[in-house]
């Protein structure tokens, strides 16, 4: 049984629904600064997650994603068409096929981290520093949602 009651509930709900138009605009607005680099979102998500990752293949990046392998499977060759991520024989284990980041990728990665940034400074300088401040201040409480689990 919940232990939180019908006001905190309520509370949390309106919070969530002010919060989520907020969180899809901003994410919309973040994905358009991709677009210069030909690349989407999502391509540029999976390049950051085979760039992070040690000896990543399809299976283990499409659990980590929390994609279907065909999904996977179908992004990587995309993304290896465009000369992001190669893939390679593993030398522990000839049938295993690992994932890397090419030096193009590297680049891209780069530059969607530095235009996704330069958009989100330049707005947050508009705001005063008490706005600026506030945002900061919720930081930690946003990161928190991520780690919550139901």
């Amino acid at each position: 049984m919940n232990s939180v009651s019908a006001d905190e509930r309520t509370d949390a709900l309106d919070v969530a629904n002010e919060l989520r138009p907020v969180l899809l605009r901003l994410n919309r607005h973040l994905r358009r600064e991709l677009a210069p680099l030909g690349v989407t979102a999502g391509q540029a998500a999976l390049l950051h997650a085979i760039d992070t990752g040690v000896a990543v293949g399809v299976r283990e990046l499409a659990e980590r994603e929390r994609l279907s392998r065909p999904r996977v499977t179908a992004a990587v060759d995309r993304l290896e068409s465009l000369g992001l991520v190669t893939r390679t024989r593993s030398e522990v284990d000839r049938r295993r096929v690992e994932l890397a980041v090419t030096a193009e990728g590297r680049r891209i990665l780069r530059s969607a981290r530095r235009r996704r940034t330069a958009w989100l400074a330049a707005r947050l300088a508009q705001l005063d520093e008490s706005e600026r401040g506030s945002v900061a201040n919720a930081l930690p409480a946003l990161e928190r949602l991520l780690e919550v689990h139901p």
